[in-house]
């Protein structure tokens, strides 16, 4: 089997993300192989034009962290019955300069957690259609919402509930499958 690299954004910069805790699960439950590394987005500044002639280096090691890894999963809670800003705005870094979408092709899965029994749906279709416009490859299923009981995680990521478990792993091996046959092919040596 392949070893792969994915890399996982949490939309949420809040000390006690529930968010967080998914994310840690998801790295607690990939099957071997399969390593999750976390790229922050809590020290990008805000985006604007300004910087597309001169990216700080914040936002060009954010970038390349995107670039770099196999396939991406994006974790975010729901604000206001959307993405919160500040995975926006990080999203806006990713797609700039123009023509220089680090999502363009990227095997990209969304996840999310509340407490509410529709966890974050609203807020991860905003996010698909965000991702869509940049070319991203989407996993479309298994969707990921998944409702935070108390007791589900601890705070370590360690999921409590072998069904929850089970349908994690089964996310990731998903986006594996959508990694691998989205893979560009070798081309044999003359």
């Amino acid at each position: 089997m392949t070893d792969y690299t994915i890399g996982y954004i949490v939309g949420s910069i809040s000390s006690t993300s529930i968010n967080r805790v998914l994310a840690k699960a998801l790295e607690k439950v990939a099957p071997e192989g399969v390593t999750l590394k976390e790229i922050p987005i809590k020290d990008l500044p805000f985006y604007s034009p300004d910087h597309d002639g001169n990216f700080p280096q914040v936002a060009q090691d954010f970038k390349k962290a995107i670039e770099d890894a196999d396939g991406m999963i994006i974790a975010t809670p729901e604000y206001s019955r959307s993405i919160p800003g500040v995975l926006k705005n990080a999203l806006d870094w990713s797609a700039r300069p123009y023509g220089e979408a680090s999502f363009n092709d990227k095997p990209t899965a969304v996840v999310g957690t509340s407490q509410g029994g529709i966890a974050t749906a609203a807020g991860q279709q905003h996010l698909r259609a965000v991702l869509l416009h940049y070319n991203a490859l989407v996993l479309g299923q298994p969707e990921g919402y998944i409702q935070s009981t108390p007791g589900l995680f601890d705070e370590d990521g360690t999921v409590n509930d072998e069904g929850t478990a089970a349908f994690l792993r089964s996310i990731i091996e998903a986006l594996v499958t959508l990694i691998a046959r989205t893979a560009p092919a070798e081309v044999p040596a003359a």
